[in-house]
This record gives structure tokens, C-alpha cells and sequence, in this order.
């Protein structure tokens, strides 16, 4: 018995992924797609992309900490899951809140991406040669605080949209300069406008470049059949950076950065906590084995909550 077979008996229509309707959400629900052709032996039309319009998605002239932070991008395609409406959704994972709703489950990663954010500019190459009183274009607090603690002469202004919205502000000279996501470039096929900023100048958000895929949590017809395109490796660090956001609390209301590297049967986790303003950053290195992943993290927020000191949240 084929894998399109037991697939097709299972369900009488094709399976329905869930996504957001922006160029790169699509593009990550076509790499799903296809890495579940591959796994399966099925063809394209065993799987119907179903467009979802989010919160976040329609609201863009606000910074996403005024209108409720990052479940603005995953409360309708979630309670398009509860309701039968798709089978899977595909997302961002640096967009998830760390706590799912009762009944769904992130069961299964991609193979991440490339996690650093690029610096783009149509003048300039680099964050020093900016010129004082710059212009700078961002919507992330944390990239916001990460710039300002380099270079506080700066000014910086709301910069909301999907790539190709942010690109053309560049264009009109809302801005001189930007960041995007490593990751996000890569998919879209714009290779040439990646330009990687080290991680010990800019720390990338927690679960930046990963891909996660939801589902119900008692589906188990669907976890199986997501299983064979699953990365482990990626898992074990997704444990670690979002056991240390939610350790903190973080949402987009929070400049928060995290990142954890795999050496062998080590994990060695770069975490930071910033103020909005860039004024005060705390900072540090973590390593554990890879059995102590959701310890490390959580252990790791617990240690910047205490540098921070009561209220520096508020």
C-alpha cells in the first residue's frame, strides 16, 4: 500500500495547509508542500494551500506591541485548525507565542535557515558607515534596541509590512536602511540582497529562520504523516529558545534575543535582554547537554531576570 494511498483513505479531499497570504509565508507552505511530495511519493494536487488573513496581517499602520503582539499572525489560522476548516498551518516560528491553544501542537520543524538578520541599504553596506542622523526603518523592538546600543544617534522609525513592502519603502526614501531576515531572503529567491550582520552585533530573535508546523494535538494520522520531514536538530534548539522566552515572558512588547548552537552533544545558548531605548543590554553564554535543553533555557532567562532586576519588563 502507497503512501498516497493510506493518505488519500484517510482523507477524502486533499490535506489542507493553513497560512498566511505574504510572499514568504506562502513560499514556506510550498517548501512544506514539497518536502511532504517528497517524503510520500505524491503528487502536487494531493494538497490544497488554503490563504488565511491574520490581525497582523490587516493592521499595519501600528506597531504590533500597541495592537497585542505576535498572536496577532496565528489566531485565525488556529482557529481554522480547531475547527476543521485545514489540516496543518505552516509558520514562522519566531511569530508563535509560546503558549498554544488547548488542543494544538507544534509536532513537527523544517530544517532551519540561516538565522542572522541582513543589513540593507540601496547607499550604504554596513551599520558604521550609516551617517549620524540616519534614518533606519524596523518594526522589531529588538532589532530597534540592538541598533540604538550601537549607534544611539540614529533615529529610527516604524517600519511595517511584508519584504516586498519594506524594500519599496527603502525605494520612496522612507528609510535608508533596513533588516531582514536572513531566512526570509533565502526563500524568496533574493539572495542578492543578503548581507549577514554577525551574531555578536545583532542576536537574532528567538526561533528566527525555523518553519513550524501545527496541528491538533490528538490528530495522530497527521503527526505521522508529518514525522519523515521533521528535524530534530532544529527541535532541540527551538527547546532551548523558547524555554528562555517564556521564562521572560517575551512577547513583541519585549526586545528580546536568543540563540542556541549544537556542537556534537553540546548546546551552547547566546541569550539578551535589551531596554526599547538600547540604553542597558544584559548579556550572556550558557552550555549544557543536549538532555538539559529545556532546563538550559529556562535557567538562562531566570539568570537575565535577575541581572535585569524587578521591573525592567515594565
Amino acid at each position: 500500500m502507497n503512501a498516497q494511498y493510506k493518505v488519500r483513505d484517510y482523507y477524502a479531499s486533499p490535506i489542507v495547509i493553513g497560512t498566511r497570504g505574504s510572499p514568504l509565508a506562502v513560499a514556506q507552505a510550498e517548501e512544506t508542500r514539497s518536502r511532504l511530495m517528497s517524503a510520500h511519493g505524491l503528487s502536487e494536487d494531493a494538497f490544497l494551500i488554503k490563504i488565511i488573513q491574520t490581525t497582523g496581517d490587516m493592521v499595519q499602520d501600528r506597531p504590533l506591541s500597541e495592537i497585542g503582539g505576535k498572536g496577532l499572525f496565528t489566531v485565525e489560522i488556529e482557529d481554522s485548525l480547531l475547527s476543521g476548516s485545514i489540516d496543518i498551518a505552516v509558520h514562522s516560528m519566531k511569530d508563535m507565542p509560546t503558549s498554544l491553544p488547548s488542543g494544538l501542537t507544534i509536532s513537527t520543524v523544517l530544517p532551519r535557515e540561516d538565522v542572522r538578520d541582513s543589513f540593507v541599504s540601496l547607499k550604504y553596506r554596513t551599520i558604521d558607515e550609516l551617517p549620524k542622523g540616519c534614518t533606519v526603518g524596523t518594526s522589531s523592538l529588538r532589532r530597534r534596541a540592538q541598533l540604538l546600543s550601537q549607534r544611539p544617534d540614529l533615529k529610527v522609525v516604524e517600519f511595517r509590512g511584508n519584504v516586498q513592502t519594506r524594500l519599496r519603502k527603502l525605494e520612496e526614501g522612507v528609510a535608508e536602511a533596513t533588516f531582514l531576515a536572513c531566512a526570509g531572503l533565502a526563500r524568496l529567491g533574493l539572495n542578492n540582497l543578503i548581507n549577514p550582520i554577525p551574531i555578536d552585533e545583532m542576536l537574532p530573535a528567538v526561533a528566527q529562520g525555523a518553519i513550524g508546523i501545527e496541528q491538533k494535538s490528538d490528530n495522530e494520522s497527521i503527526r505521522n504523516f508529518l514525522e519523515p520531514i521533521h528535524h530534530k536538530k532544529t527541535e532541540l534548539q527551538l527547546l532551548v529558545e523558547r524555554s528562555f522566552l517564556a521564562e521572560l515572558d517575551g512577547s513583541c512588547r519585549t526586545p528580546i534575543g536568543g540563540l542556541a548552537i549544537i556542537k556534537d552533544k553540546e548546546i551552547i545558548f547566546h541569550g539578551e535582554i535589551l531596554r526599547p531605548d538600547g540604553s542597558q543590554i544584559f548579556q550572556d553564554v550558557w552550555s549544557g547537554h543536549l538532555k538539559e535543553a529545556s532546563s538550559l533555557g529556562k535557567n538562562a532567562g531566570k539568570k537575565l531576570k535577575e541581572k535585569g532586576g524587578e521591573g525592567f519588563f515594565k
